[in-house]
């Protein structure tokens, strides 16, 4: 059966193969809906597909025995969820949540991982990729460690400006907490100064981005280097700048 031509496809990843190399995957690829809440990957469980994100935004989540979590990587249209397909592992010890619904295309594993073998295009891409998102996340381990929240928070609001329509982030304080290992209370300060500064609005479940410029300059260099190396690595062969990381 035949899947979606290159170009009905949003994901940069995928757009961003040489025709020959999505002639192949394309056929293989099944519209799926991953909703808000929908737990893509369980810890420990073996990859039946792997994602290629069309909408949404999914987090990597690491949890304590404590029952503490805290966001380690990212994924949106920018990205494919299944690594451990890529790295041949099959499986990992973190969950994979769906923090703003959307819908992918779904490979797979088995096919996803034969493909790979015979095309040597496709997993040059998809081993970039994995270089960049290693790098994400290390980026997001460190910035969560050492520095203050509205740092943090700034830093995250551009990683999902970077990834989502339009200039409304559509998450809650909660699961913002989450994601910066914070608290509630901490998370829900942090976007008061931020509002009260003319950077974002809020509103119930809704944070706007006003002045993604002044977004920048607050994160610092908390914010950039991931995002060039994804340019790099892998946006320039799209030569679309609406298919890129935002960072200058």
């Amino acid at each position: 059966m035949a899947g979606p031509t290159q170009t009905d496809v949003q994901n940069w990843l995928l757009r961003a193969l040489p025709p020959e190399s999505y002639a192949l995957i394309g056929p293989h690829l099944r519209a799926v809906e991953t909703p808000k809440g929908m737990t893509v990957f369980e810890p420990d469980q073996p990859l039946r597909f792997g994602y290629f994100f069309e909408g949404g935004m999914g987090s990597v989540i690491a949890e304590a025995e404590s029952g503490q979590a805290v966001e380690i990587g990212l994924y949106g249209v920018d990205g494919f969820a299944g690594i451990p397909l890529i790295l041949r592992s099959h499986r990992s010890p973190h969950r994979l949540d769906m923090q703003i619904g959307g819908s992918a295309w779904a490979v797979p594993a088995a096919e996803f991982e034969a493909l790979l073998d015979t095309s040597p295009p496709l997993l040059t891409t998809m081993l970039r990729y994995v270089q960049f998102f290693l790098l994400q996340s290390g980026e997001t381990c460190l910035y969560n460690a050492m520095r203050p929240i509205e740092e943090r928070l700034a830093r995250w609001l551009l990683m999902s400006h970077d990834r989502l329509p339009g200039d409304d982030v559509p998450l809650t304080h909660d699961y913002l907490a989450i994601m910066l290992g914070s608290s509630r209370t901490t998370v829900t300060f942090a976007l008061g100064n931020l509002g009260e500064r003319g950077v974002i609005r809020t509103a119930r479940g809704t944070i706007g981005i006003l002045d993604r410029a002044m977004l920048e300059r607050i994160a610092g260099d908390g914010y950039g280097l991931p995002e060039r190396e994804y340019n790099r690595l892998i946006a320039q062969r799209l030569g679309n700048a609406a298919q890129s990381m935002s960072v200058h």
